[in-house]
């Protein structure tokens, strides 16, 4: 009998979690199962796998319990089993559990007919009384039948008026569900909502510019703050690095140059290469990347590798620079954090306080910082500090990121328990508990508005986007904590949100394959484009001109907005 080994068994649930973007899962499990050690050659392997496995295994055991029962007709019997029963219970109960639902049904029939009966004899009392009425209602409908000829005859002006189209157009590009206004439209519910009608202004292909040439997802990209100049990350254990020609983009013309960052010596299939993040310094000099490998490596814009950072002993999932440009963050799956020398390419400090994988970390200012974890934790740490200076607890699931608003006071989390927070270093509880999306999906990611005090933008409000597994995004009122806009465009998990810089939209990217654009004001979609694959990743460019997304498909889009 064929049977599957342990380490075939995680290597299809690997790969499930993979694909279906579950990708902190699959790293942690691939680093403790030494998934990159393995001799299976994902190449072979079909997307899917996993859940085909089970389904076939399903299937058979469907056909052992219906080939071992007497009855003929087993495309019947198939429709009393759940799949749940099927994995859980054992043949002979199978086949009680078909042999009962049958009598029920049997049972149901009868009464049925019996009510059926009885409805037939009311139906003949019923028919007999209305004719009767009938009778006595033919003068009363023929002086009606008079009345509607006039009415006809002189209504032709008023027949004019009403068939003027009324604009609905107001109600269908908005894609939004405003603050106490859930339910108010007589369509349907938020998450039902067709795209097609949402989309008042689709993007033109020509106005796309696709970047190929990463033969795995691409799982981060990031616009360097110098020019046309981007950065892309794939599961293929390369960077690239994409010079576009200024001006206009076109689907027909690639960049005009890409240099291939390798972060591998021999096989590119190596997993265990896979670039996770990535981060440009604050003058577009120096690019950093983290790999699955836990190497953080420092390139110049030429694509020559500079530094390359060896201490952390797991996958590093998020890289930061400091607005000086002499330090370097990074958070692992190893628990812990660390501070890099640029100039020595030495580590200064490791932060050892978590008790689960570090999933983010953000920098407040040149010195001090935030860490997130799978352990619920959050900690503020500050460079020579052996202790964290603040400690943030109250979520009740893994905190999947964190971000400081541009003054540095307040810092937003989000978790797995559904919840967005807002905290301050000034209180020892979270200043707002944002609750408002659905209570069964985590909260993938959060965004700060560039606007408010201290930004580019000090005369706009200071707003907080979180994109969800639920399908939505949701724009809230940081000052007061409510919620002003729920966004429902999307129809599978949005994975990144990016506000442009003058804060005037926000861009969204999903599993559903598409990337809207939203006017922040408004709370509608303005622009969309709808790729091949599920987007990991939207960011726009330091002009606001130019927005990427980055495809489980293998390629970057890069989209002009002026058009």
């Amino acid at each position: 009998m064929i049977s599957i080994t342990s380490v075939e068994l995680n290597y299809l649930v690997f790969r499930y979690l993979h694909e279906s973007g579950f990708t902190h899962s699959a790293f942690a499990l691939g680093y403790e199962a030494g998934i990159n050690k393995s001799t299976i050659d994902g190449n072979l392997v079909p997307p899917g796998a996993l859940v085909t496995f089970v389904q076939k295994g399903i299937q058979y055991l469907e056909l052992e319990a219906n080939l071992s029962s007497s009855d003929a007709d087993m495309d019947e019997d198939f429709s009393y089993l759940q799949p749940l029963d099927l994995i859980t219970k054992d043949v002979y109960e199978l086949q009680k559990i078909v042999k009962d639902k049958k009598q029920h049904q049997q049972l149901d029939k009868l009464k049925s007919m019996e009510k059926d009966n009885e409805l037939d004899v009311d139906k003949e009392r019923d028919y007999a009384q209305g004719q009767e009425k009938e009778k006595g209602k033919e003068p009363e409908q023929e002086r009606e039948r008079v009345e509607k000829d006039k009415m006809e005859e002189n209504g032709e002006d008023k027949k004019k008026l009403s068939e003027e189209p009324i604009d609905i157009k107001h109600c269908e590009e908005t894609g939004n569900v405003k603050d106490g206004e859930n339910g108010s439209y007589g369509g349907p519910e938020p998450m039902e909502i067709s795209t097609s009608s949402l989309l008042p202004c689709e993007i033109r292909s020509c106005d796309v510019t696709i970047l190929e040439g990463h033969t795995s997802e691409v799982f981060a990209c990031a616009w360097s703050p110098a020019g046309s100049v981007l950065a892309s990350g794939s599961g293929d254990s390369t960077a690239r690095i994409w010079t576009l020609a200024d001006g206009p983009s076109s689907s027909q013309n690639g960049p005009s140059s890409v240099v291939v960052l390798k972060h591998f010596k021999g096989r590119t299939n190596e997993k265990s290469k896979d670039v996770t993040t990535l981060d440009w310094n604050g003058e577009g000099t120096l690019l950093a990347t983290g790999s699955y490998d836990g190497q953080a490596r420092i390139w110049n814009r030429d694509g020559e590798l500079e530094t390359t950072l060896n201490k952390h002993k797991g996958p590093i999932f998020s890289l930061k620079w400091n607005k000086k440009g002499d330090y370097l963050l990074s958070g692992s799956v190893d628990k812990t954090a660390i501070v890099w020398d640029v100039k020595t390419g030495d580590w200064k400090q490791q932060f050892e306080f978590h008790s689960a994988p570090t999933l983010d970390v953000d920098w407040r200012n040149n010195v001090s910082f935030a860490t997130c974890s799978t352990d619920n934790m959050i900690y503020v740490c500050k460079v020579g500090e052996s202790r964290p200076i603040k400690t943030f607890s109250g979520h009740q699931g893994e905190v999947n990121a964190i971000k400081w608003d541009p003054t540095g006071s307040l810092l937003a989390s989000c978790s797995d328990d559904y919840t967005a927070k807002i905290w301050s270093t000034k209180h020892e509880k979270y200043v707002h508990d944002l609750k408002e999306h659905v209570k069964v999906q985590e909260i993938y990611t959060i965004r700060w508005s560039p606007t408010g005090p201290g930004t580019n933008n000090p005369n706009q409000q200071l707003l907080l986007a979180s994109a969800s597994f639920d399908s939505t995004i949701k724009l809230w009122n940081v000052e007061l904590g409510r919620l002003l806009y729920s966004l429902n465009g999307h129809r599978e998990p949005v994975y990144s949100v990016a506000f442009s810089p003058n804060g005037e939209y926000l861009a969204s990217g999903s599993l559903d394959k598409c990337m809207h654009i939203w006017s922040v004001k408004e709370g509608k979609i303005v622009k969309s484009y709808s790729g091949n694959g599920g987007i990991f990743e939207v960011c726009w460019n330091k002009e606001g001109d130019k927005i990427a997304a980055c495809f489980a498909s293998n390629i970057v889009c890069v989209m002009d907005f002026r058009r």
